[in-house]
C-alpha cells in the first residue's frame, strides 16, 4: 500500500510510525516522503517540504511498478504537494475506481506545533473528495467544519477520535455517508503518546488493503492501537511511543 507522511527523526509518528503499524497487519508499506522535519518526541521545531516533483516521481516509479491495493495519507507538507498526491490518486482511481484511501488529517502536533507549510485546512481540500475514511481527532474534526461537512466535501466515512476529550473512557464515533452511525468505547490510558492517530489510520488502511471491510477494519485496528498504547514506552521525558 502506498503511504504519503513526513519523517519524524524521533521513530514515533510520521511514516516510521507507518511502516511498523502496516507491517503489524500483514501488510507492506510503500512508504513516499512529503517533508522533513526537526522534532522530538514532544515538539516540532521545524519542517521543510518536499518538492512537488520530487513526491510525484517517488509515488509514480511505485505506481508503475507495484499493484496498490490501498493509500494511507499523513502531513502532506503544502498544498502544492497534496494536489499532487489528489492527482495521484485520481490516476490511480482511474484502473481502480474502489481503491481505499485513508486520510489522517494531521493539521498541528499535539502541543499546536504547525507540520504544514501553509494552512493546513485549506491544504487538504483537493483530497477530501477522494477519501474512503478521514480520522481527525475532536479538535481537528472541528477545525475541518464537523463530520457533515466533511462528508459533504465527499469522505465517505468519518471516524473522529476520542482521545482529546474528558473522562475515563475515550469514545471513538464513526459516521458514513449512507447515514449509518456507530460508536467505541475505550478506557483512557496514562499517559500521553507520540504518533497514536498515525498507528490507528494505518492499521485501518492496511486492514483495507488486505481487502476487509470496512466494519472489520475498524474493529480491528481500533483493538490494535489501544494494545500499542497500552504497551507504550519512553524513549525521553514527555509523550510515550506506541508499541507497534
Amino acid at each position: 500500500m502506498l503511504v504519503f507522511a513526513g519523517v519524524d527523526p524521533s521513530g514515533g509518528a510520521g511514516i516510521a510510525a507507518d511502516i511498523v503499524a502496516i507491517a503489524a497487519q500483514g501488510a507492506h508499506a510503500l512508504p513516499v516522503i512529503t517533508a522533513l522535519t526537526v522534532q522530538d518526541n514532544d515538539r516540532v521545531f521545524g519542517v521543510e517540504a518536499v518538492a512537488p516533483e520530487l513526491l510525484r516521481r517517488q509515488a509514480q516509479a511505485l505506481i508503475d511498478k507495484v499493484t496498490i491495493h490501498a493509500v494511507k495519507i499523513g502531513i502532506p507538507g503544502s498544498a502544492a504537494n497534496a494536489a499532487v498526491i489528489a492527482q495521484l490518486i485520481a490516476q490511480l482511481r482511474l484502473a481502480q475506481p474502489t481503491l481505499p484511501v485513508v486520510l489522517d488529517p494531521v493539521l498541528a502536533s499535539g502541543h499546536g506545533d504547525v507540520l504544514n507549510r501553509d494552512d493546513a485546512v485549506l491544504a487538504l481540500a483537493p483530497l477530501l473528495p477522494l477519501i474512503t475514511v478521514i480520522i481527525p481527532n475532536g479538535p481537528e474534526a472541528v477545525a475541518l467544519g464537523g463530520e457533515a461537512h466533511l462528508r459533504a466535501q465527499g469522505c465517505e466515512h468519518v471516524l473522529v477520535t476520542g482521545g482529546h476529550g474528558a473522562g475515563d473512557e475515550i469514545i471513538n464515533r464513526w459516521s458514513g455517508a449512507d447515514g449509518g452511525e456507530r460508536e467505541w468505547r475505550w478506557p483512557r490510558l496514562p499517559g500521553q503518546f507520540h504518533g497514536s492517530g498515525c498507528t490507528l489510520a494505518s492499521a485501518i488502511a492496511a486492514r483495507l488493503a488486505l481487502g476487509q471491510p470496512l466494519a472489520q477494519a475498524l474493529d480491528l485496528a481500533q483493538a490494535y492501537c489501544h494494545t500499542a498504547l497500552s504497551k507504550a514506552y519512553a524513549i525521553a521525558p514527555g509523550q510515550l511511543i506506541p508499541q507497534r
